[in-house]
């Protein structure tokens, strides 16, 4: 059971801090034309959707679920705000996607490895499907490089 849920709360927390930062980074193309906006809209809709199924079955498992803290959020705004400041091009926002979410990809390739025969089939097809939700995003991402 505790493998269950580290797993879900690992989908939790990865698509929250999606929403998060892909929230800000809209906020700060805002007043941009980037033609990549529209794209990072759907993003953001994905991950809005797989934080919302993983909270629903950790919530099943009257597990308390706790946001992202701070200093987390504080980093990634900054660093979305430099980022978009330095070069707001579509290559550039592209490229600061494919990085984050790369290190989300390896991060959930390591937790289904390690808890695949420990967890229920619902758990381990959520993940498998934000994986593929992360690498479809990386390869889509890549046309505006």
């Amino acid at each position: 059971m505790k493998e269950e849920l580290e797993l879900l709360k690992h989908v939790y927390e990865d698509a929250r801090m999606g929403s998060y930062t892909t929230e800000k980074l809209l906020k700060d193309l805002r007043e941009k034309d980037n033609k990549i906006k529209g794209f990072v809209e759907d993003i953001l809709k994905q991950y809005q959707e797989f934080e919302e199924k993983a909270k629903k079955e950790l919530e099943k498992s009257k597990v308390k679920i706790e946001d992202i803290p701070l200093l987390p959020k504080m980093m990634s705004s900054m660093g979305i705000k430099k980022e978009v400041k330095n070069d707001n091009s579509d290559s550039s926002i592209a490229d600061m996607l494919i990085e984050g979410i790369s290190m989300g990809t390896t991060k959930i390739e390591k937790k289904i490895k390690d808890y695949k025969k420990e967890v229920d089939k619902t758990e381990l097809k959520l993940a498998k499907d934000f994986l593929k939700f992360q690498e479809k995003t990386i390869e889509e991402l890549k046309k505006y490089l």
